[in-house]
């Protein structure tokens, strides 16, 4: 099977977590954790990090939302806060999560367009 000339999509890269030369293998291989290789096309995933751009996604991201969030649901229902304190712990971290791989996936498949070059394995 042959890959794309550019890689795989950014888009298929990022919300699939894909390797961004073929978009088969998977780039992760714990929840942040990128794998040493791609079990597809052998690229070393290891030259690939971004840094705190996918924390910095997360906080921007999640943490607007949220807020936006808990001030809808408290001005609406006016729950007590021990309610608010249950509730949103999990949605908060699960989306925060995604949103870090999906950052973190993207700034892997920049990495590799713009330094197809330099890096390859």
């Amino acid at each position: 099977m042959t890959e794309p000339a550019g890689g795989a999509p950014l888009l298929q890269t990022a919300v699939l977590g894909r390797c961004p030369r073929c978009g088969r293998g998977p780039l992760f291989s714990g929840l942040l954790r990128f794998r040493p290789a791609c079990e597809s096309c052998d690229l070393s995933l290891s030259p690939y990090d971004g840094g705190d751009g996918a924390a910095v996604a997360g906080i921007f991201v999640v943490g607007t939302l949220a807020i936006i969030s808990v001030i809808v649901v408290d001005v609406k229902y006016q729950p007590p806060m021990w309610l608010h304190a249950v509730i949103w712990p999990l949605p908060v971290l699960a989306l925060t999560i995604w949103v870090m791989r999906v950052a973190k996936a993207a700034l892997a498949a920049v990495q590799w367009r713009h330094r197809q070059g330099e890096i390859e394995s």
